[in-house]
């Protein structure tokens, strides 16, 4: 089977993380894979933010926490959040954003790293605490989080994917 093709059909989410830092090297491909996801009409109006600062990590870890109304860690210990933002001034930019995404998690994958989606940086993003860091970071302009892309080696085992579902697919010939 092809490599790229085996690849994204065995990714699977991981929730529970290592502590150990990802290499620079590896997270500079991820990064890179995440800048050539499709957007419309080649616009990208996607941004990533890279945090591997534990306190900034611990910082959007508590505020999407507060948005669940729970106070355990919804990035699972991971050690690296990447952030995705988009240019809500584009049509696409929700698209754009979820292409970044699976980008993210899939080259994560091909390099042995674990990854997981995780919601509610749109919410976390629209909140003055939130304001606060896109500017202390730089990010200007009419940006929403599309997500937050956890990283690093699994604590466990990566279960096996469930049997896809009936109906999945309808050829039209």
């Amino acid at each position: 089977m092809n490599e790229s093709i085996k690849n994204m059909i065995e990714r699977r989410s991981v929730r529970g993380y290592k502590p150990d830092m990802i290499p620079k090297e590896d997270l500079d491909l991820i990064l890179e894979a995440g800048t050539y996801a499709a957007t419309g009409m080649g616009m990208q109006s996607p941004v990533i933010v890279a945090v591997t600062d534990k306190a900034t990590r611990d910082q959007l870890s508590k505020m999407n926490a507060d948005v669940m109304g729970t106070d355990t860690d919804p990035f699972y210990g991971a050690p690296v959040v990447l952030v995705v933002l988009a240019d809500k001034n584009r049509p696409t930019y929700i698209y754009d954003g979820s292409l970044v995404m699976g980008n993210l998690m899939n080259a994560a994958a091909s390099l042995g790293i674990g990854s997981c989606w995780i919601h509610r940086a749109k919410e976390v993003f629209a909140s003055e605490e939130g304001k606060v860091l896109l500017k202390k970071w730089g990010v200007e302009g009419d940006y929403e989080g599309i997500g937050h892309c956890v990283l690093g080696y699994p604590a466990a085992d990566i279960p096996k994917a469930k049997p896809r579902k009936e109906n999945y697919v309808y050829y039209v010939d």
